[in-house]
């Protein structure tokens, strides 16, 4: 690994996880201006360009690796788990057209769950698994892995809904939705460069995970309660500035505790089960919580008159429900029908004339 020393290795994980969680706010500010300035399929384009940068620069930095073996392919534990992951991530967005208890979303859920249980019993007989079980079954690196996982669900859901609502339901243009969420960058920037030095070393990774998480979920209870008339200043941004210090915090402290410990052999595999486990993480939270946001506002619009305030009401529920579901998105899982959720039974509630 290129950090080898103990110092070194918590400022360097503050500075990557500060780059990485800022990337994608600051993504967003930059997919604003090219939108309104130019064209949307300039958001695709533009990524030539950074790939490139990327790859020049990797080229030119990186240490090249000495290889004394080549190692092998685990070609049927690579396809098992990418349809493991497939079938769980189409189940959830198969909900949004149909209920919870179609039988092809259920199928292919409960499909997905199955193939991930053939994929670990696959890496316990193959000679060159796709992921050593050592990596996972460590408690501290397992812990690690799970809270990044968790970390992209909660940040891929709440960039997206969050720009829906901005957009959408308040009228903001594509660039100051992006300014809106450089609080956000900030608080990141901010968590993930400080804590790695005042408290890691002081309170222990435990407790700065749980704190990271609960001021998170504080951030997403404030935002539950946005409406058609809030104010950036006074509803929107304390909330994301409390999302942005724990996901710095978070982030830092869960990457740094993934690689701990990890033999030179496996320190590629646990880099990349990082950065795979946030992009799973976000693209079932985006599956399953698009199903959720629909949810909300085909009830809603059932309960009420159809107006055009109704219709953007609606809009600001659906997104404020994916929000609900963000500190207890757990309880998705157990639903199999919408009425049985106590968060959306207490919307409708607050909802009620």
């Amino acid at each position: 690994m290129t950090f080898t020393d103990p110092a070194e290795r918590p400022k360097a994980f503050g500075i990557f996880s500060a780059l990485s969680g800022a990337g994608a706010a600051v993504g967003l500010l930059l997919g604003g201006m090219l939108t309104e300035w130019a064209s949307w399929r300039w958001v695709m384009y533009v990524n030539v360009v950074f790939a490139g940068v990327a790859l020049a620069g990797a080229l030119l930095l990186l240490a090249k690796p000495v290889l004394t073996e080549r190692p092998n392919i685990d070609i049927p534990g690579t396809a098992v788990v990418s349809a493991a992951l497939f079938g769980i991530v189409y189940g959830f967005a198969h909900v949004e057209s149909t209920s919870w208890t179609d039988p092809v979303a259920l199928g292919s859920m409960i499909s997905g769950v199955v193939l991930l249980a053939v994929f670990a019993w696959l890496e316990t007989r193959v000679a060159h698994p796709l992921l050593p079980l050592r990596l996972v079954l460590d408690r501290t690196r397992g812990g690690s892995f799970l809270a990044v996982f968790v970390l992209g669900m909660g940040m891929f859901s709440i960039f997206l809904f969050l720009t829906y609502y901005l957009e959408a339901s308040i009228g903001y243009s594509p660039i100051e939705a992006g300014l809106s969420f450089l609080p956000m960058v900030t608080a990141i920037v901010a968590s993930s460069t400080t804590v790695p030095a005042l408290l890691l070393p002081r309170v222990g990774p435990k407790a700065v995970v749980s704190a990271g998480f609960l001021v998170s979920a504080s951030g997403m209870a404030l935002l539950t309660q946005l409406a058609l008339d809030s104010a950036y200043v006074a509803d929107i941004m304390p909330g994301m500035i409390l999302l942005g210090l724990g996901i710095g915090a978070v982030m830092t402290t869960a990457f740094q505790g993934a690689t701990a410990g990890v033999h030179h052999e496996d320190a590629g595999v646990a880099s990349a089960l990082i950065n795979t486990s946030q992009q799973v993480g976000g693209s079932i939270s985006t599956a399953l919580l698009t199903t959720v946001a629909s949810s909300a506002a085909t009830d809603y619009l059932s309960a009420h008159k159809p107006t055009a305030l109704t219709v953007a009401q609606a809009g600001v529920e659906s997104y404020t429900a994916t929000l609900a579901w963000g500190p207890g998105s757990s309880w998705s899982v157990r639903c199999s029908r919408r009425s049985c959720c106590p968060i959306r039974r207490w919307r409708r509630r607050r909802a009620s004339p």
